[in-house]
C-alpha cells in the first residue's frame, strides 16, 4: 500500500511538472503572439502615416496645377473626388484590420487615388508653365518620395502580418490562439500592373527624370 502511494505521488508529481512546462510554454507563446500583433499594428500605423502624408500634399498640388491656363478641370476633379473617397472609408488608423473586405475596400480607394494622381502628372507634362514652377517641382518630388515610402511601408506591413499569421497557425498556438482573441490578419494584395509601373517622363529644366508611380 505504501509503494502504491509512492507511485501515485510520483505520477502526480510528473503530471504537475508537465502542467508547469505546458503553462510556461503557453505563456511564452501568448507573449509572442502579443508582440507580433503589436508589430503588425505598428507597421499599419506607418502605412497610415505615409498615406496621410500623400493626402496632405494633394490640396497644394491641385491649387498649383489649377493655376495653369486652361488646365483640364476633369483631371483635377478626379483627384479631389478620389481623395474624398479615401476619407469615406472608415478604418482604424491604429489597429490593423482583421476583415479582408475592409482592407480590400481601403486598398481600392487608395489605388484609385494613385491612378488619378498619375494621370494628373501625365497631363501636367503638357503645360510649360508648370515645368518652370518651383512649387510644382517641389510638390512633385515630395509626392514621388511619398509614393516610394508607401510601397516600403506596405511591404513591411505584409512581412509583419506574415510572421503573425504563421505563428497563430502553427502548433501548439493554433490550439488556443482563436480562444484568446488572436485572429488572422489580411495582407495588402499586389496591385495589377504593379510589377511594371508606368514611367512618366518629366523634362524639367532640360533634364530628364522618370517617376514610377507605386500603387
Amino acid at each position: 500500500m505504501k509503494k502504491f502511494g509512492i507511485g501515485c505521488a510520483a505520477i502526480g508529481g510528473i503530471l504537475i511538472l508537465i502542467l508547469i512546462v505546458l503553462g510556461i510554454a503557453g505563456a511564452g507563446s501568448y507573449n509572442r503572439m502579443v508582440r507580433l500583433s503589436q508589430g503588425v499594428n505598428q507597421q499599419w500605423a506607418q502605412v497610415q502615416n505615409n498615406y496621410q502624408r500623400r493626402a496632405d500634399l494633394i490640396p497644394n498640388l491641385v491649387n498649383t496645377v489649377s493655376g495653369a491656363a486652361n488646365f483640364e478641370k476633369s483631371t483635377l476633379t478626379e483627384v479631389t473626388q478620389a481623395r474624398a473617397s479615401v476619407g469615406q472609408v472608415k478604418i482604424d488608423p491604429n489597429n490593423a484590420p482583421t476583415d479582408p473586405s475592409k482592407l480590400a475596400e481601403y486598398q481600392q480607394a487608395q489605388g484609385q487615388l494613385s491612378s488619378a494622381l498619375s494621370r494628373l502628372l501625365v497631363v501636367s507634362e503638357r503645360y510649360p508653365e508648370l515645368k518652370a514652377n518651383a512649387n510644382f517641382l517641389s510638390l512633385q518630388a515630395q509626392l514621388e518620395g511619398t509614393e516610394n515610402r508607401i510601397a516600403v511601408a506596405r511591404m513591411d506591413f505584409n512581412n509583419a502580418v506574415q510572421a503573425y499569421d504563421t505563428t497563430i497557425k502553427s502548433f501548439p498556438t493554433v490550439l488556443f490562439a482563436g480562444a484568446l482573441g488572436f485572429q488572422e490578419k489580411p495582407y495588402f494584395n499586389a496591385t495589377p500592373g504593379a510589377a511594371t509601373p508606368p514611367n512618366v517622363q518629366f523634362n524639367f529644366g532640360g533634364s530628364n527624370s522618370a517617376t514610377s508611380t507605386n500603387r
